[in-house]
């Protein structure tokens, strides 16, 4: 009696002989758009500034200890805390958490209105929502410089109804920044709450108002719970950008407004940049980013054990 000759695989084991060829060009633009340059930008930022701009590649902490130490004029003082730089660091965190809790306060009620509006008619909402992205943010940014400025559309129509006597000065300021953060990332905070509210079961708050519950009561226990990943993913999504964000702080803003991302950008600009000191603070400003996200994940984890 002849052998039996090899069965056919069948499930999850007839693929996998073709998976991993097919997954090769992802890994292939992950690694080189995105591994190599964050490799790069580390490998940098312990290399040594040369005089003329440039580099040396002589391994050394120099850019780290430039972020957070100063050694006076010469370097021959004793060490002290560089504020300046930890000033910024802190400035950007701050205007990044604004931000993201504005676009947290408008982008929330209007995911909401979308979610419960007809489906013929959200596509058009969306496409609403969606239309700043067609256009360039640099484009984006000088147009709202452009509607900020003292002679700007903003200020003249405020004159015209007579609310105020003389131009406010907008630009150059925290507001200007802000204003800036939240009209560039607020898109990032609607789609994934509207996407978490439109999954969400409108019969939980009927229910929820059959037993007296008030609106604020079955928002607070029921709603929010249920739309929270929406809410975090937005809130990820508008805050890790915004605080390296360096177009809105470059043109909106002035020097008290300088911003962690504005500091990297100079570095690398023009024959006199200092590349290693850039890469480092992009290299810890990453860092923090990365333990923030990792701590979040970790207390996911562990709430759903």
């Amino acid at each position: 009696m002849a052998a039996p000759g090899p069965q056919p695989q069948t499930g999850d084991a007839a693929y996998r002989g073709i998976v991993r060829p097919l997954l090769l060009p992802t890994w292939a633009v992950i690694g080189i758009l995105m591994v190599l340059p964050v490799a790069l930008m580390a490998v940098y930022s312990f290399l040594t500034k040369e005089f003329r701009g440039g580099v040396e590649w002589d391994f050394t902490l120099a850019a780290y200890d430039q972020f957070f130490v100063t050694r006076g004029l010469f370097g021959d003082e004793p060490p002290q805390i560089e504020w300046t730089y930890i000033s910024i660091f802190w400035r950007s965190i701050w205007q990044a958490a604004l931000a993201t809790l504005l676009c947290l306060l408008i982008g929330f009620p209007t995911a909401w209105f979308i979610a419960t509006r007809p489906a013929k008619t959200r596509g058009i909402w969306l496409f609403l929502i969606t239309i700043p992205y067609w256009v360039n943010l640099l484009i984006r940014t000088v147009s709202l410089r452009f509607l900020l400025r003292d002679q700007g559309p903003l200020n003249e129509g405020l004159i015209d109804l007579g609310l105020i006597s003389e131009p406010l000065q907008i630009i150059n300021t925290n507001l200007a920044v802000q204003l800036g953060l939240f009209y560039s990332y607020l898109p990032f905070m609607v789609l994934p709450i509207y996407a978490a509210v439109e999954r969400y079961n409108f019969a939980l708050s009927e229910a929820a108002a059959d037993l007296y519950a008030s609106r604020w009561a079955t928002l607070r226990e029921i709603v929010l719970p249920v739309v929270k990943p929406g809410i975090i993913a937005g809130c990820i999504l508008v805050f890790v950008p915004s605080l390296g964000a360096f177009l809105a702080p470059d043109l909106l803003g002035g020097a008290k407004t300088f911003m962690i991302g504005s500091l990297i950008d100079e570095q690398f600009k023009g024959s006199q940049g200092n590349w290693p000191f850039g890469a480092a603070v992009a290299m810890i400003l990453m860092s923090l980013v990365l333990i923030v996200l990792l701590l979040y994940a970790r207390a996911q984890t562990r709430g759903a054990r």
